[in-house]
């Protein structure tokens, strides 16, 4: 059997119906993944200059034997299968991978961990919900400790289908 590894994803839609694209995305990626862990979807506000839809937003811990391109390669295929994909646009769906075991990594494709993470509350509140005393790689700082750090945590809420948004 090849080699496990742990890895940390996000997911976010701000498009159509956000949480069935949430779930069919975490769907797709259990046919070649082993999802451990899911956090609670959060609603958030765009981190854009335009004006954009909020966001639901969830992170996940996989197991998979995919190297980390490999893991790319996967993440952009189901952005591409569940629709247009476009940088700083809404979008359907967006998959990052935010950690890869305690790898550090920089390539033309590639960033690991995920650039900007350690300063945005709409990744490090799910992240510290299912992970938070993993450690940010290359440092001491767990992840509930970089969430307690972060500013604009006022613009994400914990997203209740039924009910008023509870902050985080």
């Amino acid at each position: 059997m090849a080699a496990a590894h742990i890895a940390y994803l996000s997911l976010g839609s701000n498009i159509g119906d956000r949480k069935q694209n949430l779930d069919r995305a975490l769907e797709i990626l259990g046919r070649s993944l082993v999802i451990q862990k899911v956090s609670s979807i959060y609603d958030t506000e765009a981190v854009t200059e335009d004006v954009q839809p909020r966001f639901l937003n969830l992170a996940c811990r996989v197991r998979t034997a995919l190297n980390p391109e490999q893991l790319l390669s996967l993440a952009k295929s189901i952005e591409q299968e569940m629709g247009p994909h476009e940088h700083d646009r809404p979008r359907i769906i967006d998959i990052d991978i935010l950690l890869y075991d305690q790898l550090m990594m920089k390539t033309a494709d590639l960033v690991i961990p995920h650039p900007r993470m350690a300063e945005r509350a709409f990744v490090l509140a799910p992240l510290a919900e299912i992970a938070p005393e993993i450690k940010y790689p290359g440092t001491t700082e767990t992840i509930s400790s970089l969430f307690a750090k972060v500013k604009d945590k006022h613009e994400v809420r914990r997203w209740q289908p039924d009910r008023e948004d509870t902050n985080v």
